[in-house]
């Protein structure tokens, strides 16, 4: 399903479109949280969105969140690092990529991680979390990851960058810190921010696309895009497609008939 959207005013006042470069699609992809299946629907969907719209350039850029809470972290990354996805990709670090690396260098990190999705990324890889659902066991767990995780696979998460713009765009996981230049933004804020960004209703220099905070539907304000309609939980991932002064969606779920939310937009 794709819907069309472009905001150019509000309250009255007239509000400039933002724009791509010329010659350039973007595919933004919300939070995929370890839905395998939600992945390869979205990549079928841009293939025919692709076919039905040819474009001089595609690129599909993630927004980070690749890993998990939903079932399928490692056949993610395995088809990701190596190089399957009908477009080039971009990749972004979300928080839970974050929190990934740092149990490789820190058995702690799992008494955080387990209670926010690290337990399926772990079992996606074979790891018998047994143990640590009993809050024990963690530097067992870090050596079982250490050895089954393939070389690729730490290769892909580390290379992520914390963020990317192209045109009037600034594309992150969590946000950006109010009144602080996109390009002096911490990285800290860049994959973990919150409120402070979500409620402030000013210019951030660019038009931020973002994932981090799940939602109902793409949350579309003047300043800022949220495309994180909660993959795992809500079996529906949505993709951003910006290309010149346009804006659509893209909507990947099990079942191409179940567009309940779109309906509604």
């Amino acid at each position: 399903m794709i819907l069309s959207r472009t905001s150019t005013s509000l309250g009255g006042e007239t509000v400039a479109t933002p724009a791509m470069p010329p010659d350039l699609r973007i595919y933004a992809v919300g939070d995929v949280h370890g839905r395998h299946d939600l992945l390869m629907r979205m990549q079928d969907l841009i293939i025919a969105d692709i076919a039905a719209n040819p474009a001089c350039y595609c690129r599909t850029l993630f927004l980070g969140d690749l890993v998990d809470r939903g079932p399928q972290s490692a056949a993610i990354l395995e088809y990701l690092s190596a190089g399957g996805f009908a477009t080039p990709i971009s990749v972004l670090r979300g928080n839970h990529e974050e929190l990934f690396l740092s149990f490789l260098n820190d058995p702690r990190v799992l008494e955080g991680w387990r209670k926010v999705g690290g337990l399926e990324t772990l079992h996606s890889y074979g790891i018998d979390v047994s143990e640590v659902l009993l809050g024990c066991g963690f530097d067992k767990a870090r050596e079982q990851l250490v050895h089954k995780l393939p070389s690729a696979h730490q290769r892909f998460v580390e290379m992520t960058a914390s963020s990317d713009q192209y045109g009037d765009y600034f594309f992150c996981h969590a946000g950006v810190r109010p009144h602080i230049a996109l390009d002096e933004q911490k990285s800290e804020d860049l994959l973990w921010i919150g409120d402070e960004f979500l409620r402030f209703r000013g210019n951030f220099g660019k038009i931020v696309v973002h994932g981090h905070t799940p939602v109902d539907r793409p949350d579309v304000r003047t300043n800022r895009i949220n495309i994180d309609t909660g993959a795992f939980a809500t079996s529906v991932l949505t993709a951003l497609v910006l290309e010149g002064q346009s804006q659509r969606f893209l909507s990947a779920t099990p079942c191409s008939a179940d567009e309940r939310w779109l309906s509604n937009w």
